[in-house]
């Protein structure tokens, strides 16, 4: 009898196309979509890494090495490196197929490379939230929920619980401020189901009140922040003329001066906004 399909697999085929699709490795006894890590000097529990006060360590070892000199871009720029696939796996998975992969902390590794950087995170369980008729519902990775209102929840919980601890440690050796690192997380989340929306030329209205939805669960969850990332349509008529603005700003342009506001950033006007996205369409070449 054939093994049937694991639920992540449609995940990671769904992602096959777009052009920006940052999954994690997966690495479970049931599924295996991973990439080598050569020279990788030590690996990272996420709960353990905690639990040995590993967080404070590493982001003083990044800095000091990579910068930026400026606490607070420096902060997101660590949860890009820890936070960025294991959202993107989420988000999208929940957008592109209905599938929720449930994030644990003690399943949610970080490969420490040569150089004081961060490789690709790992993921070593394979637990997917599915709906009751979903074709996966059968499989013993699966986890069968009642509805999309119950799928959103069970998912934010189990980011929440995964990323509480790595953000209450890095809010408690930087002191920077809660709001602004969960801000960071909630404005990725949006952002992981407007990018695959606007790359397939589906509506990219849509998938941003998809994507509100999982955020009020997220908040529900318990994570805190200060304000809501917005949709920000500037080319009428346009497959790909709307796009967003962070509700919290990531503060690059504190480790970057010359960089200035970032596109997306809510620090910037929006008159310059929407003339800098106007250029990438007519010239794709200077879009990131």
């Amino acid at each position: 009898m054939p093994v049937p399909q694991h639920p992540l697999q449609a995940v990671v085929d769904a992602c096959a196309p777009l052009k920006f699709a940052p999954l994690p490795d997966i690495r479970t006894a049931q599924f295996q979509a991973a990439s080598d890590h050569p020279g990788a000097e030590h690996w990272y529990r996420a709960d353990l890494m905690v639990a040995e006060g590993a967080v404070g360590a590493l982001f003083d070892q990044i800095t000091t090495h990579h910068g930026p000199g400026h606490k607070l871009p420096a902060s997101t720029n660590l949860l890009r490196a820890l936070l960025r696939e294991p959202i993107f796996i989420v988000s999208a998975g929940i957008y592109l197929t209905g599938r929720a992969p449930l994030l644990d902390a003690d399943h949610l590794w970080f490969p420490w490379l040569p150089g004081a950087s961060l490789g690709t995170p790992t993921l070593t369980s394979g637990r997917v939230a599915v709906l009751p008729d979903d074709p996966a519902a059968g499989h013993r990775d699966a986890v069968v929920v009642a509805d999309e209102a119950e799928l959103d929840r069970i998912a934010a919980e189990h980011l929440v619980g995964a990323f509480s601890p790595m953000i209450d440690a890095l809010h408690a050796h930087t002191r920077v401020g809660l709001r602004t690192l969960w801000g960071w997380v909630l404005d990725t989340l949006h952002f992981y189901m407007l990018n695959p929306a606007r790359f397939l030329g589906r509506d990219a209205e849509a998938a941003w009140t998809r994507a509100g939805r999982l955020g009020d669960a997220l908040v529900e969850a318990g994570a805190v922040t200060r304000a809501r990332p917005r949709l920000f349509p500037f080319q009428e008529h346009h497959p790909r003329g709307t796009w967003a603005v962070r509700g919290t700003c990531c503060f690059e342009y504190k480790g970057d001066p010359e960089h200035g506001y970032c596109t997306t950033c809510p620090l910037k006007c929006d008159t310059d906004r929407r003339t800098e996205l106007q250029e990438w369409i007519r010239n794709p070449a200077l879009a990131p």
